[in-house]
C-alpha cells in the first residue's frame, strides 16, 4: 500500500532524526569563500618575506585544507549534536555544538513555513526550512532545520500545514511575466548603481593588499574630472545610470525569477528566485490585510507593489535587506489592484478598477453617511470566530472619503513656513559668505524648497482618504511614497486618537487602528474630529461604545 509524503514524515513522529549528513559537501564548497580571502593574504604576506613560488603554493595549499577540514569537521560536530523529531504536539529540534539547547513549537501554532535554498544547497538537493509561529516577541517564535533533503522538507511542510499531498491545483493568483523587468529600475538604486560598485571594487583591493593600486585610480579618476568636467560629468552620469539598470535587472532576475503566489486550501504559498529558491506559506487566518505601495518612481511608470499584513512578517529577516512581506515584484498597477482585491475577497475603494468615484467632502464635524452594511450582526467578527467570509458577489462597494479641507490647508502652511525657513537661512549665508556667484545661487534654494512643498502638499492632500468596507478598514496617505491599507476589521485590537495643537484648532485628529500585524498600527491622518469618532465607532461595533457620549436625539 502506497503512502504520502506526510505520512512518510508522520511515521517517525515519535523518534528523533538527523539532519541531512550532505550538508558537510555543501559546507566544503562553502568553505572555498573563506579559502579565497585567506589565500590572499597569505600571498601579500609570504611574498613580502621573499618566499619562492614552490614554497608560497604549498603553503596556500596547506592553508586551503586546513581551512576546509575545520568547516567540515565544526558542521560534522554540529550535525551529530543535533536532532529533530515531530510528535503530534509539537515540532522539537535538539541544537547546540557547546551549549545543549532544546526548543519546541506547538504544531497548532504553526503559521507559516518557509523553505529556502542557496544555489550551493540546491546543488547537492538541500533546503533549509524554517518554521514560524506568528509572534514578534521572543527567540522560540522561529525553529529552523538547517539543512533537510529537498522531498523531505516538501513533506514537513505539507504535514505541519495540514495539506494533502493530492490536493486539487489551483489557478495562480499571480505568475511572473518578464514584462515586468521594465520597472525593475524604477528605484533610487538605480542612481547610485556605479558608486556602489566602485566602493564595493575599492574594498576588495584594499582586503586583497592592492590599496595602493585603487587609490592611484581614483586619483587619476578625480584629476580627469577636474580636466575635462563638461566631458567627464555627462559621461559618469551616463555609465552610472547604466550601471544601476543592470544591476538592478539583474537583482530582479536573481529574486522573482520563477514567481508563482498561490492559494492553497486556507493558506497562501509564494514561490520565487532564480538561484536561491525561496517557498514561503501563511496561512491566511494570520492574514489582517493587504497593502499596495507606489513609490514616486513606481508611480510616475505606472506600477506598484503589494505587501501582506500578517502575524509574524516583519520588514525583513535578520541579515538579510529582503522584505519578507512582499507577496509580488513591482507590477503594473492594475494587476496590483486585482492582486490585493483577491487577496482581500472583496472591493477595495481607491484600487478597484471602475470603483465608484470619491464621496463629495463635507465640512469637519459632521459624519459621513455609514456604508450600507448591517452593523449588528457584521459580518467580520462572525469570520473572527471561525465562520465562512461572506460572499462580496452581492455586497455594496464601500467610498473613499475625501478628508476636509483643512487637511490640504495645514499641508500647504507646511510648504509655506518650510519655505520662510529656507528663506532665513539663505538671507543669512547671502550676508556671510565672501563669494559673489555663491551668494547669488543661495537663493536657489527657497526657490526650489517651495516647488517642492507645493508639490508635496498638493500631492499629499490629494492622496488622503479612507473607506469602510465590509470586511476592512481602507486608508490611504503618502506624496513621495503613496500606500493604500485594507487593513481587516477583525484583526483591529484598539484605538488610538492623536490631536496635535494645529489640529484642534483646525479640527483635525489621527486615528490610529492597533493590530498584532504588519507594522503594529495604521494612521488615517488629518480627518474630521467627529468623521475619526464615527469611523472607530463603526469599524469595530462596541469596542468604543464605554467611551463615546453620544447625543440624544
Amino acid at each position: 500500500m502506497s503512502t504520502s509524503a506526510g505520512e512518510r514524515v508522520a511515521d517517525g513522529e515519535h523518534g528523533w532524526r538527523r539532519l541531512s549528513r550532505r550538508s558537510l559537501w555543501a559546507s566544503a564548497v562553502k568553505s572555498l569563500a573563506i579559502v579565497a580571502g585567506a589565500t590572499a593574504g597569505l600571498v601579500r604576506f609570504l611574498t613580502e618575506q621573499d618566499w619562492t613560488f614552490a614554497g608560497i603554493a604549498a603553503a596556500c595549499a596547506g592553508a586551503a585544507v586546513l581551512i576546509v577540514l575545520a568547516v567540515v569537521a565544526y558542521d560534522a560536530a554540529r550535525l551529530r549534536a543535533s536532532r529533530w523529531r515531530l510528535t503530534p504536539e509539537r515540532l522539537e529540534l535538539l541544537s547546540g555544538v557547546t551549549t545543549r539547547r532544546h526548543r519546541s513549537i506547538p504544531r497548532e501554532r504553526v503559521r507559516s513555513v518557509d523553505l529556502r535554498a542557496d544555489p550551493v544547497n540546491r546543488m547537492f538537493g538541500l533546503t533549509v526550512v524554517k518554521v514560524g509561529t506568528g509572534e514578534h516577541a521572543g527567540d522560540d517564535t522561529e525553529l529552523a532545520l538547517d539543512p533537510l533533503a529537498r522531498h523531505e522538507a516538501e513533506a514537513l511542510r505539507r504535514t505541519l500545514l495540514r495539506q494533502e499531498e493530492d490536493a486539487p491545483e489551483r489557478g495562480p493568483l499571480a505568475e511572473l511575466r518578464w514584462s515586468w523587468l521594465r520597472y525593475a529600475p524604477l528605484s533610487v538604486w538605480t542612481f547610485t548603481g556605479a558608486a556602489v560598485v566602485l566602493g564595493a571594487l575599492y574594498k576588495v583591493f584594499t582586503s586583497f593588499g592592492a590599496k595602493s593600486l585603487a587609490t592611484r585610480a581614483a586619483t587619476a579618476l578625480w584629476e580627469w574630472i577636474a580636466a575635462q568636467p563638461l566631458l567627464a560629468v555627462p559621461l559618469l552620469l551616463v555609465v552610472n545610470t547604466a550601471v544601476g539598470v543592470l544591476g538592478a535587472a539583474l537583482l530582479f532576475a536573481e529574486s522573482w525569477g520563477r514567481y508563482r503566489l498561490d492559494r492553497e486550501p486556507g493558506r497562501l504559498r509564494l514561490r520565487r528566485g532564480l538561484l536561491t529558491t525561496r517557498s514561503l506559506t501563511l496561512e491566511e487566518r494570520r492574514l489582517r490585510g493587504v497593502e499596495v505601495g507606489e513609490p514616486l518612481l513606481l508611480r510616475l511608470g505606472g506600477a506598484a507593489r503589494v505587501r501582506a499584513i500578517a502575524t509574524g512578517l516583519g520588514e525583513a529577516a535578520e541579515g538579510e535587506t529582503e522584505d519578507v512581506a512582499a507577496l509580488a515584484p513591482p507590477l503594473p498597477r492594475p494587476l496590483a489592484a486585482r492582486l490585493a482585491t483577491a487577496i482581500a475577497g472583496e472591493p477595495l475603494p481607491g484600487l478597484t478598477p471602475g470603483s465608484p468615484p470619491p464621496a463629495p467632502a463635507v465640512p469637519h464635524g459632521r459624519t459621513q453617511p455609514p456604508p450600507a452594511t448591517r452593523m449588528a450582526s457584521d459580518p467580520a467578527s462572525r469570520h473572527g470566530r471561525g465562520e465562512p467570509r461572506p460572499s462580496v458577489r452581492h455586497a455594496p462597494e464601500a467610498v473613499m472619503v475625501p478628508h476636509p479641507p483643512a487637511a490640504r490647508r495645514r499641508r500647504m502652511s507646511r510648504a509655506v513656513v518650510g519655505t520662510a525657513l529656507t528663506a532665513v537661512a539663505a538671507g543669512v549665508a547671502w550676508w556671510a559668505l565672501p563669494w559673489q556667484d555663491v551668494r547669488t545661487w543661495v537663493w536657489l534654494v527657497p526657490a526650489a524648497v517651495l516647488v517642492a512643498g507645493l508639490w508635496a502638499a498638493v500631492t499629499s492632500a490629494a492622496s488622503l482618504g479612507h473607506a469602510l468596507g465590509v470586511r476592512h478598514l481602507v486608508t490611504r496617505r503618502g506624496a513621495v511614497v503613496r500606500r493604500t491599507v485594507a487593513l481587516e476589521r477583525r484583526g483591529i485590537s484598539g484605538w488610538t486618537f492623536t490631536e496635535s495643537y494645529f489640529q484642534r484648532r483646525s479640527g483635525l485628529l489621527t486615528v490610529s487602528a492597533t493590530t498584532a500585524a504588519g507594522r503594529g498600527h495604521y494612521e488615517v491622518v488629518d480627518v474630521g474630529r467627529g468623521d475619526g469618532l464615527d469611523l472607530a465607532a463603526r469599524a469595530v461595533p462596541g469596542l468604543l461604545d464605554p467611551f463615546v457620549l453620544r447625543p440624544e436625539r
